[in-house]
């Protein structure tokens, strides 16, 4: 004989009956005291457990359920972080930011700011800016000696011949000679922002910017 047939299962609907017969694979608080009540019904009379044994069980459970809190309250902690990182960096669209990168856009016209930390008082700091395709030095600009800390920086597009360089990318380079030591620092450079993207990833909010492309939302030094 065949079975009978659901006539909402078309629909995407179910029975009473199935919905009953799904099975439940989490241990909840009745379940649990339920459980320790059967525990001590059945338990071996010539060998009851003790009452430590009984606080041991009601100790784990709680801090397995207090793990399971915590867990979803960091789950929406971090939700709710996200949504401001995404309204905040939303915010920047249109504006120059100042970021870490090896590369600046010089557009028409224009010139590529930034600026790096320097570590300690060097003799002699320079910038060079090369071409990222030929490795040719395009521009090398002097800054004379400088004081531990942020030293800032702009390039006004012209090379060391005097003649003004094509728009592009550019790679950026600062030195400096400490105590004898030729060492390379980190340059941030000045950008816009032209959109926002939020990631599936662990990358979180994405910033996009003129030429360098999307970097984290958390990399940004300065809003300028």
């Amino acid at each position: 004989m065949m079975g009978s047939i659901n006539p909402y299962s078309g629909l995407g609907l179910s029975t009473l009956d199935a919905t009953k017969a799904t099975n439940k694979t989490t241990l909840g608080q009745d379940e649990f005291l339920k459980l320790m009540t059967t525990q001590m019904t059945h338990q071996d009379p010539t060998k009851p457990m003790q009452n430590g044994e009984f606080l041991s069980q009601m100790a784990q459970f709680g801090t397995v359920s207090g793990i399971q809190g915590l867990q979803q309250s960091f789950k929406d902690f971090s939700a709710s972080i996200s949504s401001d990182q995404a309204l905040q960096a939303a915010s920047l669209v249109g504006r120059n930011v100042s970021v870490p990168s090896d590369y600046g856009l010089l557009p028409a016209g224009g010139e590529i700011n930034g600026s790096f930390d320097l570590s300690a008082s060097a003799s002699t700091v320079n910038v060079l800016i090369t071409d990222p395709q030929t490795g040719d030095v395009v521009r090398k600009i002097n800054l004379d000696q400088q004081s531990a800390g942020s030293v800032p920086f702009k390039w006004d597009g012209f090379n060391d011949a005097g003649a003004l360089a094509s728009p592009g990318l550019y790679k950026v380079q600062a030195q400096a000679s400490i105590e004898g030591v030729n060492t390379v620092f980190q340059p941030a450079i000045d950008s816009r922002v032209e959109s926002v993207s939020m990631s599936n990833g662990s990358s979180g909010v994405q910033v996009n910017l003129a030429g360098l492309g999307a970097t984290g939302f958390n990399k940004i030094k300065q809003i300028l």
